[in-house]
């Protein structure tokens, strides 16, 4: 059983992925390409969850082809993978390695979240029947908003940046320094404590691939259960949000249920037009990054970085190769969003390049 709606649906992910990470400017970049400022989701915020989600999908497919016997190897291999994810994120951070400080090193990030993520769905799919994996997953959704509701001090939103239960376990366990200051104080998005409601968005995946393994080639079928779950799951999650609001930084439970819900109606939508209509036009160009996704996004930080760490300066003006391309090529083409958009877009097909000749040598470099 094959279905080349899941490769496509990575590699869209990724593909967007690229494009929010890289205008020429942030100065001017369309709504759409930007995170919510704190309560609320943009089709951005929907990325990271994406591809959360379909690692969940994806582990199903793998894990199901060992059973029960397998179990104690799957579960050294997931641990292992997100370890390794998690080290290559501490480089990717660390990179380039002779100007950066140990001291201030961000400590979590976006390959941290996944290997964690993994590890930690792994543990519970392997040693947890479906209904048990359910309850827990519900247990991690009920228990996180009682801990940020609980956790805060009287009279405090306990969903703010600067005062949620998130915020303050980070701040105790790694130190402001190790922490995102993205948004003007210490704060990441990408946190300890949020980590345990992404495993549910793993999870989310997860259940996604069985229903899929479980309809076999019966994809009408397939389609109709995953859009009618994702409805649901979209429904609750906004019903949440009256009082739980949906904020990706925070990675609150109304947030996992609204874009688990969201993704799931996506895949629905991608194993329908490709698996059932049998559309191809245009699929191999989300094919290339799907077959390579996290070389894709590491190979995308580490241009970034070198392009930003290029730098020169002229008169008092300090440079670097990132905002000097931007300058050059793409401002007297358009000046704002267009031109900001277009950078993002070369630097897109850059990488599609480098992962185009993995592609076509049939190259898959996993961890």
């Amino acid at each position: 059983m094959r279905y080349l709606s899941v490769d496509f649906y990575r590699g869209l992910t990724i593909a967007f992925m690229l494009v929010v990470n890289t205008p020429g400017t942030w100065e001017h970049v369309y709504g759409p390409l930007l995170h919510a400022d704190w309560h609320g989701c943009t089709p951005t915020d929907l990325v990271f969850p994406s591809f959360l989600f379909i690692v969940g999908v994806s582990m199903q497919f793998s894990f199901s082809k060992h059973g029960p016997a397998g179990r104690a190897f799957l579960l050294r291999k997931a641990l292992r993978r997100s370890a390794l994810l998690f080290v290559l994120g501490l480089l990717l951070a660390w990179y380039p390695f002779w100007n950066k400080s140990l001291s201030e090193l961000r400590i979590l990030g976006v390959l941290q979240r996944i290997g964690l993520c993994y590890g930690l769905a792994s543990l519970l799919v392997l040693y947890l029947p479906p209904r048990g994996v359910f309850w827990a997953a519900m247990g991690i959704l009920l228990g996180y908003w009682g801990l940020l509701v609980w956790g805060a001090a009287p009279g405090i939103d306990p969903f703010s940046l600067e005062h949620s239960v998130v915020r303050h376990i980070d701040l105790a366990v790694l130190g402001a320094a190790h922490l995102w200051k993205g948004k003007g104080i210490p704060f990441d998005p990408e946190g300890l404590l949020s980590t345990l409601p992404a495993v549910v968005t793993v999870l989310i995946g997860w259940h996604s691939g069985r229903v899929m393994q479980r309809l076999g080639e019966e994809k009408i079928r397939t389609v109709k259960a995953l859009a009618l779950t994702g409805a649901v799951l979209t429904a609750l999650g906004g019903l949440w949000h009256l009082v739980f609001p949906i904020n990706k930084s925070l990675w609150t439970s109304s947030f996992v249920l609204y874009t688990g819900g969201l993704s799931m109606l996506l895949l629905a939508a991608s194993v329908w037009v490709i698996d059932v209509l049998g559309w191809r036009r245009g699929v191999r160009f989300f094919l290339v990054f799907g077959a390579n996704p996290l070389f894709a996004y590491v190979l995308s930080g580490l241009l970034v970085k070198t392009l930003l760490n290029i730098r020169w300066t002229v008169g008092e003006e300090k440079w670097n190769a990132y905002r000097w391309l931007y300058q050059t090529v793409f401002v007297p083409i358009e000046p704002y969003k267009v031109g900001s958009l277009l950078f993002a877009l070369a630097f897109l097909m850059v990488c599609w390049a480098v992962c185009w000749v993995l592609y076509r040598r049939g190259i898959y470099i996993k961890i």
